[in-house]
């Protein structure tokens, strides 16, 4: 079965639609004849991306802040208003942050978990009757930092791991119900997530630490990502260097620590490249002493 005839005419909603990985499911779930729910903050984002997709396939726009629970029960409300059912959810808003825990603000960690893990409990709660009626399908965007923690991003990688833990859980909870659920992991995507990333006052970080343009796009990302909703996979880890992460973790977990460390702290403004460069500097020093 293709595409096109799995999602034509299910009912899909997406959050975080406004841009990255979310517009581009978005369009793609259009494209193939699906009946999109846009979700975000941005009303005139929503707005304008409503009017460009409803050319091609019945749409509504949400404006949802998913740290909200009351916002994300009138979502689920409001499809079911428009559409009468929901055969898919796709859990995808989500911020990042970029700083060593011991310079951090507890705020921006509070932050991470109300966006990224709340939101994804708080629309997955008011959404599930309705994906049990429909065997639908319920869909959590997590990353590799929801398998191993990545150093300078403790928040991001606790809400990340929050989400797996809940949707493993909540996939053993009704594996007779006919319930898909899938824990999808895309890896580096090229996105605005490391541009809004927070610093460890909670402001944003304004700019992209790593090369964009060399990263998958957002709109790969979403074919595999709904390739993988109509397989029903359990889990998808896209990119071979997330691939490899996870198989090095199983097998050399100490070296991936070291390794992990290594490749984060490259990035140009790292919040511990000043640490690494001490300790590469006493590391030579200690060859020549030698």
């Amino acid at each position: 079965m293709d595409n096109f005839k799995y999602f034509k005419d299910k009912v899909a909603i997406v959050t975080g639609a406004s841009s990255g990985i979310g517009l581009s499911t978005a369009r793609s779930l259009a494209k193939y004849g699906a009946k999109v729910v846009l979700a975000a903050r941005s009303e005139e984002k929503l707005e304008q991306i409503r009017s460009e997709l409803s050319t091609v396939s019945d749409v509504i726009s949400v404006r949802t802040d998913v740290s909200v629970e009351s916002d994300c029960k009138n979502l689920i409300e409001q499809t079911v208003k428009a559409f009468g059912r929901i055969d898919i959810l796709i859990n995808n808003a989500g911020i990042s942050m970029r700083a060593m825990f011991r310079d951090l603000d507890l705020s921006v960690i509070h932050r991470l978990m109300d966006v990224n893990f709340w939101g994804t409990v708080y629309c997955t709660k008011y959404a599930l009757p309705y994906l049990l009626e429909a065997k639908g399908s319920v869909v959590g965007v997590i990353s590799t930092a929801g398998y191993k923690g990545l150093p300078g991003r403790t928040g991001y990688s606790a809400s990340k791991f929050a989400i797996n833990g809940f949707l493993d859980t909540l996939r053993s909870e009704h594996l007779y119900d006919g319930l898909h659920v899938m824990i999808f992991a895309p890896g580096f995507t090229s996105s605005n997530i490391r541009s809004t990333a927070l610093t460890a006052d909670g402001s944003q970080q304004g700019s992209t630490p790593r090369e964009e343009e060399k990263m998958m796009s957002s709109k790969k990302v979403a074919e595999i990502m709904l390739k993988h909703i109509r397989r029903r996979s359990r889990r998808a880890t896209l990119t071979l260097t997330g691939k490899l992460l996870l198989f090095l973790v199983r097998v050399m977990p100490t070296l991936t620590d070291h390794m992990e460390y290594w490749y984060m702290a490259r990035e140009p403004d790292s919040p511990f490249r000043k640490r690494s460069e001490i300790m590469k500097e006493r590391r030579a020093t200690s060859r020549n002493g030698n």
